[in-house]
Parts: structure tokens; sequence; C-alpha cells
């Protein structure tokens, strides 16, 4: 997967999760944006989610790793952009097979019933798994809404 700026987003369940993965990322030399939260202060979902899902569609960042206590509601908030395909993501093979057969620009996880070492190996295959096409292309193309 072509990687430039990844976008991270969290809501307060998630910050903890987000602020390792963000030191995996230094770590790896991997530059990132991060659109919140800062703290783990009560805060809603929607607004670091909305923040990625335009910094996604715009080309921005790309890709994305979002993090919310079940993962549930910032995968939805995400999946509301046109130009997203966000995968709820809590092991290694489910954020392979996001990214080889659905194109998941946007890898969620849950961060409230994974481990920071869990989070880091998902992350890692989403980073590292490329999107295989062919037949899985055409369901890609299915999936924006068409007026």
């Amino acid at each position: 997967m072509e990687t430039k700026v990844i976008g991270l987003a969290s809501d307060h369940a998630g910050f903890q999760t987000k602020e390792f993965i963000i030191e995996q990322l230094k770590a790896k030399g991997i530059p990132y944006k991060d659109f919140g939260c800062y703290s783990d202060v009560a805060c809603d979902y929607a607004d670091p989610a909305h923040e990625l899902g335009y910094a996604v569609e715009n080309g921005e960042v790309y890709p994305g790793i979002a993090v919310c206590g079940s993962g549930n509601g910032i995968n939805m908030t995400l999946n509301k952009h046109q130009g997203v395909r966000s995968a709820l993501s809590w092991t290694e093979e489910i954020a392979r097979l996001a990214r080889q057969h659905n194109d998941a620009n946007v890898l969620v996880m849950p961060g409230r019933f994974i481990t920071n070492e869990e989070a880091g190996k998902i992350v890692d295959i989403f980073l590292s798994t490329d999107f295989e096409g062919g037949r899985h292309q055409r369901r890609i193309d299915k999936i924006p809404l068409k007026k």
C-alpha cells in the first residue's frame, strides 16, 4: 500500500491506543497527522472522524487509522464519506482481508477490546497489505451511492 501521511483520529476511549500507534509511527519514521482527540477527556467520536474522513477524501492523508471504544461509532461516521472505505478490524486477518478484498483506506480498531500489542500488529498488517484488485474491483466500484 502506498503510504503518504497517515491520518489518525480517536475519541477519548481510543486515545491511549492512538497515542501508542503514534509512538510506533514515529519509531518507524512514518509521517502522520493527528485529527484528535488530544486527551482522554470525554468527546464525541464524530468530530475527529469527520475531520479524518474529509482528509482521506481530498487526498491530504492516506491511509487513515481511527480508534474508539468499540470501533463502531467512529467506523459508522467515517463510512458516511463517499470516498472512505473504513474497516473495523480487531484481528490481523480481518485487517489483511479489508485491504486485500475491500481496498479499505481507513483502519478502525476497538480500543477497549484489543491490547496495544494487538493494535500494533493490526496496523502493521494493514499498512503492508496491498489491494488484490481483479474480481474485487467490480465490487468496490458498486459501493459509492450513485445519484
